[in-house]
This record gives structure tokens, sequence and C-alpha cells, in this order.
């Protein structure tokens, strides 16, 4: 009797452990499908930031094909971005024929808010170019200057945009310039601070091309709506014919160490390219590395697509530049 109660009892014990482990394995194998899950569904997570298209992508189809500008936001919305940046220079054509009048800036925002509502659209920022050195040492030219993108200013804020972008050119020496642009910069944040409008540099050729020197510049001002915008390619200070955006370069800073200079004043990004591999790598900028720079600086705003090349049609040019930059973000620590 006590044999048969022992095997009952041996029996019991047996169909338990065999029951506890048939619960661990599902479990194991139910936590294996939950990784796999995860692992897919990192894969698959958003980019940490927003895209933008930089109009000047389509400079050559404006200027030398005739491209209406006010197709942007059609064409932006096309190739699967959210966000605009406004190249000043391209309505210059009509603007300049009205001398810039408050009739002719009026038109412009009411085309480009047309159109940008039209498609679904977010007016992000306008690249200010040609209405003066904000950095020059004549201080009534530098005063004029600021006062030339008060324009823009308004326009920007009219389009509901957060920022205008300007380039920081002037003297030629390294203590007048830093002081220039403090100064020039401070007068025109004033100004947009009650429009709501941020002002922000790119590093642009010269001076605004040393990140160090630059972000110097970013720290004395000390405004909330005063910053930077980080370009990936623009880091040449010097060049052999002297020009300061054409012409062969003969000094130029480390593209990696400016923009990380530059991070922490950044109030947007701008993802310069030029060239690819048959790989889809930009052939001269790492875009992984860049990203992890920007990642690590906690920004979380729109980066602009800004392709440059000159051996790939513009469409095709700007649409590499979106892959890499949405492949190479799914690769980040």
């Amino acid at each position: 009797m006590k044999k048969i109660v022992f095997i009952k009892k041996a029996l019991l014990f047996g169909f338990i452990i065999l029951f506890l482990g048939n619960i661990s394995c599902k479990d194991k194998v139910a936590k294996i499908e939950e990784e796999k899950v995860e692992k897919i569904d990192d894969s698959s997570k958003e980019p940490f930031f927003k895209l933008s298209l930089a109009q000047w992508s389509m400079h050559k189809m404006i200027l030398e094909k005739n491209e209406d500008p006010y197709t942007f936001a059609e064409h932006a919305k096309k190739w699967g971005f959210t966000g605009l940046e406004y190249v000043s220079g391209l309505y210059n054509k009509e603007l300049e024929k009205e001398n810039f009048s408050e009739e002719a800036m009026a038109a412009f925002v009411k085309k480009c808010n047309e159109e940008s509502e039209k498609h679904g659209m977010q007016n992000v920022l306008i690249m200010i170019d040609g209405q003066g050195d904000l950095a020059i040492s004549d201080a009534d030219e530098r005063k004029k200057a600021v006062e030339n993108h008060y324009k823009w200013v308004d326009a920007a804020s009219q389009m509901g945009c957060s920022s205008i972008r300007v380039n920081l050119s002037g003297s030629n020496d390294e203590k007048e310039w830093l002081e220039n642009s403090v100064d020039g910069l401070t007068q025109l944040a004033t100004y947009a601070k009650n429009k709501n409008i941020n002002v922000i540099v790119e590093n642009h050729g010269g001076f605004s091309s040393n990140g160090k020197k630059l972000a110097e510049v970013m720290t004395i001002v000390n405004m909330d709506n005063c910053g930077t915008l980080p370009d990936f390619g623009n880091f040449c200070v010097i060049r052999k014919d002297g020009s300061i955006y054409n012409g062969e370069c003969a000094e130029e800073y480390d593209m990696y160490k400016g923009v990380e200079e530059l991070m922490p004043s950044a109030k947007g990004v701008s993802a310069k390219s030029y060239n690819f591999d048959e790989h889809g790598n930009e052939t001269k900028i790492d875009f992984y590395k860049m990203l992890q720079i920007v990642k690590n600086a906690n920004y979380s705003g729109f980066i602009g697509v800004e392709y440059e090349g000159d051996e790939l049609g513009e469409e095709e040019g700007i649409l590499k530049t979106k892959e890499l930059l949405l492949k190479a973000s799914k690769d980040l620590k």
C-alpha cells in the first residue's frame, strides 16, 4: 500500500514538474516573440526630427528652367516633406521690380500662404539674402542692413514661420566682425522678438563658418530668439579667390566640430548634400555622424534637405538626401 502511495506521489510530482516546465517554455517562447516584435517596431520608429525642404534645392528648376517658385509647396508635398524653407532670392524677379513695396510683399505672403494651406504644409522659415551686411563696420550701413530685414521678419510672422535665416557678412577683421555681428544681430533680434520670430545665422562663409567664433557671437548676444542654423556643408572660411560663397576653398573648418559647437543654440538644421556613392551615402559628409551629433544635442525640430549637387537632377538629389536622412536615423544610439 505504501508503495502504491509513493508511486502516486511520484507521478503527481512528475506531472507538476512537467506542467511548470511547459509553462516556462511557453514563457520563453512568448518572450522571444515579444523581443522580435520590439525589434520590428524599433526599425519602423519615426525619426527624432521633422523633414522640411530648403527651396534652394530647386534653384536650378526656378532660375534656369523657369519653374514658378510658388509651386514650392506642391513639389515638397509630392516628395514627402511637411515643412517649407523659403529662399528670398528666388522671388527677387517680382519683388525687385516693385522695389519690395508693401503691396508686393503682401502679395508674396498671400500666395505662399495659399499654396502652403492648399497642400497642408507648414511654413518653417525664410532664408534671406541680398539685404545688406549685418556685420559691416560702418554703423549706418549696418543699421540700414538691419532695417532691410524688417520686411522679411514681418513676412515670416504673417506666414506663421518660426524664423528668418540671415548671413553674417561684413568686416574681414576678426575683432571687428565679432563686435559688428553682435550689434547687428541684437538690433534685428530686438525687432523680431515683438513679432515672435527667431533670427538664426547659418554658417555661410567667412568667419561665420568658424563654429567656435559663431558660437561666441551667440553667447554674447544672449537673446532667446537669436540662434543658429547649423549647415552640414558650409564650413569654408577662406576661398582662394577671396569670395564668400564661390571659388575653391583654401581653409575649411572641421564640419563635425563646427556642427557640434553650433547645436546648443540651433533653432534649425540644414542637411546639405552634394553627391552620392553607389550605396546612397553622401561622398563628402558622414550623415550618420552628423545626425548623431544633432540627436546628442536633444534636437527634435525640422531638418531641412538642401541638395546642392551637380551629378544628379534636383528631384533625384532631394529624394536621395531625404532617404539617407531617414536611413541614418534608424542606426543612431
